[in-house]
């Protein structure tokens, strides 16, 4: 099959996409962006250097996946614990980088076409971090690529709580709790991500082998790709080499493969560009 390559990608991106099917690209990619501190501190820098540093990693990432025809991207930005387990300070920059990127990003998202959006308790937020949100949402909403969404001051648990509670006030409000019919359809309907597609591929970098509390419920069936890459240095020809171990797998959802084998299959960490190896 002859692919044709995207117009701006660059040498190493366009190598590795030569090696993918793009009929088969994952329709929804959430990223745990981890390992700030940790870029920070080989470096003898500030926790907040590290959180700089990480800007030109989304920058990158959001980019090579607006040009490849990815429609939608989840990025963990802030969850609702690092309000209790962050500095305030820390706690601060974070909420003045997000107001800076929002402002500063905008012609980049436009020009790539991307639609912004958030997931998470956005009313909690501070109130000038609010208006820059919803001015960026409404600025970006007519755009018909990328459906970029930022999960801000964000919990799985308490995103399952929320729809639990949208569906008894619902209940309640329509003959009363003895109506009330919960399956998994009705619980999709009031999560956050209920006009998202379903969830394909989920990153996270750093080598951390667990979800953080990051969509709990969406990522059942989803494919789960860790890398040793620090976030500050992941880039788009990452992104592309998770997405071609993504085609790579079978994915069965509960059935049997091809292959109807019983042998277990171990988690694989990919080397980051610190040169460590798969493990």
């Amino acid at each position: 099959m002859v692919v044709s390559i995207p117009s701006g990608l660059d040498r190493k991106e366009t190598e590795v996409y030569r090696r993918l099917d793009p009929r088969q690209l994952p329709q929804h990619i959430a990223i745990i962006m981890d390992g700030n501190g940790r870029w920070a501190r080989q470096r003898h820098l500030p926790r907040i250097a590290g959180h700089r540093a990480g800007v030109e990693a989304v920058r990158s990432t959001v980019e090579t996946a607006a040009r490849i025809g990815i429609p939608s991207l989840t990025l963990y930005a802030f969850s609702t614990e690092n309000w209790q387990r962050r500095p305030r300070t820390e706690v601060s920059f974070l909420m003045r980088l997000l107001r800076q990127y929002l402002k500063q990003e905008l012609p980049t998202l436009q020009k790539n076409n991307i639609r912004l959006d958030y997931i998470g308790r956005q009313h909690e937020l501070p109130p000038e971090v609010q208006e820059r949100m919803d001015w960026a949402r409404r600025e970006t909403s007519r755009n018909t690529g990328l459906r970029l969404t930022l999960a801000l001051n964000y919990s799985a648990r308490l995103e399952l709580v929320d729809a639990f509670q949208a569906i008894a006030t619902a209940a309640a409000q329509n003959g009363g709790l003895s109506h009330l019919r919960l399956d998994e359809h009705a619980i999709s309907r009031h999560l956050y991500t209920r006009d998202l597609p379903e969830l394909d591929l989920v990153i996270r970098t750093s080598g951390e082998m667990r979800l953080s509390n990051f969509l709990l419920w969406q990522v059942a069936y989803a494919e789960i790709y860790v890398t040793n890459t620090l976030w500050p240095e992941f880039r788009g020809v990452h992104l592309l080499e998770a997405i071609a171990e993504y085609q790579r797998r079978e994915r069965r959802y509960g059935g049997l493969g091809a292959g109807h084998s019983d042998e277990h299959i171990p988690v694989r960490v990919h080397a980051g560009s610190n040169g460590s190896h798969h493990r």
